[in-house]
């Protein structure tokens, strides 16, 4: 794997990171490793998974609990178009340990859509412990502006964008209705990891109270994001 979390943690810390998110395409499988290796590499972890919904909208789906982000994504698996993968044409879909050793590897497509709204994307991770950020909302593909023509109100924790101001050169700024905004790296290539990181007006101390290797506090991470500019 090119982006294995033991290679994705090591980058993130050596680039500087503090806390850091694993988001594959509609799977959470690949967070355990993460979990192991992140207090190796003194970072923060956050786990979920970028969802694909079924306008083919990204959004990014986040937990601070790696058992509610393996158990969402064993709901949002079960709701997958299933298309079967053809590695030959796109690829192995595996997942791994700490140490990069293969343990498994998922059957049906992954970028496919799940069978899930954007409607009703936020409220099924909020029953899991989650949070919703639309993802790269100023692009003009899988994106809420390119798949609706706006932005919609919803439960989101946040709106990801390229850039803030939210819009991409050519294009007209997207009216992102005063959600907080963020940025990431969007990382499918090592040389993308960190490209884009932003800041969190807490301390590590709040955010994951009970030390390195311990859980992160949802609520603190909810604060902190609202503090973020609109």
């Amino acid at each position: 794997m090119d982006l294995s979390p033991r290679y994705l943690a090591e980058l993130g810390a050596a680039r500087g990171l503090t806390v850091m998110a694993l988001t594959d395409h509609n799977s959470s499988l690949n967070c355990p490793a993460f979990a192991r290796l992140c207090p190796r590499c003194g970072l923060i972890p956050i786990f979920g998974m970028e969802a694909t919904t079924s306008e083919e909208i990204h959004a990014l789906c986040l937990f601070t609990s790696l058992e509610a982000s393996l158990a969402f994504s064993e709901y949002a698996y079960s709701i997958l178009t299933p298309f079967p993968n053809n590695p030959e044409k796109t690829g192995d879909q595996v997942y791994v340990d700490a140490e990069d050793n293969i343990e498994g590897e998922v059957a049906y497509y992954l970028t496919n859509p799940l069978d899930l709204s954007i409607d009703d994307v936020g409220a099924k991770a909020a029953e899991y412990g989650g949070i919703v950020i639309p993802a790269h909302v100023d692009r003009p593909a899988f994106s809420m502006t390119s798949q609706l023509g706006v932005i919609v109100a919803g439960p989101w924790a946040a709106l990801e964008c390229t850039r803030i101001p939210a819009g991409m050169s050519g294009f007209p700024p997207v009216d992102t209705l005063g959600y907080p905004l963020i940025t990431s790296s969007d990382a499918h290539y090592p040389e993308h990891v960190v490209r884009r990181p932003f800041e969190l007006d807490i301390s590590a101390e709040e955010l994951q109270p009970g030390g390195p290797g311990t859980e992160a506090d949802m609520q603190a991470f909810k604060r902190a994001l609202r503090k973020r500019p609109g």
